[in-house]
């Protein structure tokens, strides 16, 4: 089975060698047929500690490393 990768903006990096990274996705609502923006934030593991807030970064998921992080990244955005 091939590992899902998501895109997204770094909202946290206060922890060691783990970056919190808000995946945002657009769905159209059923009852408005609008566009409206869903977020869902994610803990990832960024080993070299080189990611800051406001980072684009692409992340895979993996393994559990820990209790909330079962993603790693993978790179970042130009």
């Amino acid at each position: 089975m091939p590992k899902r990768i998501l895109q997204g903006v770094v909202v946290s990096s206060a922890n060691d060698k783990t970056v919190v990274v808000r995946v945002e996705r657009r769905i159209k609502h059923p009852l408005l047929d609008k566009i409206i923006r869903r977020s869902k934030k994610y803990h990832a593991h960024d080993e070299s500690n080189q990611y800051q807030v406001g980072d684009v970064v692409r992340i895979e998921e993996c393994r559990p490393i820990s209790k909330l992080k079962s993603w790693r990244v993978v790179g970042g955005e130009a």
